[in-house]
């Protein structure tokens, strides 16, 4: 297909009148992490954790399928920074339903609801709920279903349905479509429109927590959320994802978190040790994207962010981390594709040749 559509975008041409030739332009995959932050903490006003991928030509700027996964905090500055409207987004998908990852959903589905309760609905898309042996149940559902919650209790609701009753009663859940899958090993089709496919499979950080892979003919990217190995801790072969990487090969792009080693229990940061081993390491990291042949590895939800002397209370070092200490950590795996990290907004375009 994609070597097919390639031909097609070289050497095809759009007869026009007086014998003029216009080409078609070519399928495009635009790739940009709206939010860096790794974790609950805030550094420099970084947004929380989110990647916008989106799918078109090359004379709409790739934006004929706008996907967003995960919506941190900033979500909606972020894409407004970008030119992207809230209207505009076709579909949200979710990791998993912790705050770092979720909390900029009602801010951007109140702005749909304010100025586009008409609709189109967004497709939210995540995994059914699952309740854990200690007995709580993790529910994206449930958090689409109630994001408007406080907004109704307050009052606002029913005050902004007096000065506009156009818009829809139920408040800005109303205008989410939600899609939950049971997560499995496997990759499973969950999305589609058009020339756009998301797969998606079960992977460990906690209950419910799913990773995400989108083919176009442009190319293909996996987010992989905050993915860690099926084994908790050590003794163990790497800290990335098995499923995660399955679902990689032959992908041109991995985004994932990443935890870099200087956090691990031998350093002196003081870091949770079950928390540093739930997270990939850099090095892990490249271990996978090498494996599975990946062609370009994101790194995002950086942990310690880029220039912070803590993670949260955790000392880090001084002068922080920067991005070579990170792509150093990658290289040791012996990985030697591209590897891209930066603060938010940093993106990659593919275009099919």
């Amino acid at each position: 297909m994609l070597n097919r559509l390639s031909k097609i975008a070289g050497a095809a041409a759009l007869c026009l009148g007086g014998g003029a030739t216009m080409a078609l332009a070519a399928p495009c995959l635009e790739v940009v992490l709206t939010g860096v932050q790794g974790g609950p903490p805030v550094f420099m006003g970084q947004a929380g954790a989110g990647t916008l991928v989106r799918y078109g030509s090359e004379d709409n700027n790739c934006s004929d399928v706008v996907l967003q996964f995960d919506t941190g905090r900033g979500t909606t500055q972020q894409l407004s920074k970008l030119g992207v409207p809230a209207g505009k987004v076709s579909a949200v998908f979710f990791s998993h339903i912790h705050s770092d990852h979720s909390e900029g959903l009602p801010d951007l589905m109140q702005l749909r609801w304010h100025f586009g309760s008409a609709g189109p609905k967004v497709d939210m898309v995540c995994s059914d709920d699952v309740t854990t042996p200690k007995g709580y149940t993790m529910s994206c559902r449930a958090f689409g279903e109630n994001i408007g919650a406080a907004l109704i209790a307050s009052g606002e609701m029913a005050q902004r349905l007096a000065e506009n009753p156009k818009r829809l009663p139920g408040g800005p859940s109303d205008l989410l479509n939600i899609m939950t899958f049971s997560g499995t090993d496997a990759p499973q089709t969950v999305w589609e429109k058009g020339d756009v496919t998301v797969s998606a499979v079960k992977s460990r950080h906690v209950a419910g927590h799913a990773s995400y892979r989108v083919d176009t003919p442009a190319g293909s990217v996996v987010i992989g959320g905050d993915a860690g190995n099926d084994t908790p801790a050590p003794p163990r072969d790497n800290s990335t994802s098995a499923q995660v990487e399955a679902l990689a090969q032959g992908a041109d792009i991995v985004v994932h978190s990443v935890i870099h080693p200087i956090m691990g229990p031998d350093g002196m940061s003081g870091f949770p040790p079950p928390i540093y081993f739930r997270q990939s390491t850099a090095t892990d990291l490249g271990g996978l994207a090498m494996r599975a042949g990946v062609k370009h590895l994101m790194l995002t939800h950086h942990i310690p962010p880029l220039g912070a002397a803590k993670q949260g209370p955790y000392t880090v070092k001084e002068g922080g981390l920067t991005a070579d200490d990170y792509i150093g950590a990658v290289r040791e795996s012996g990985y030697e594709g591209d590897v891209v990290i930066g603060p938010d907004l940093t993106r990659l375009k593919l275009v099919a040749q």
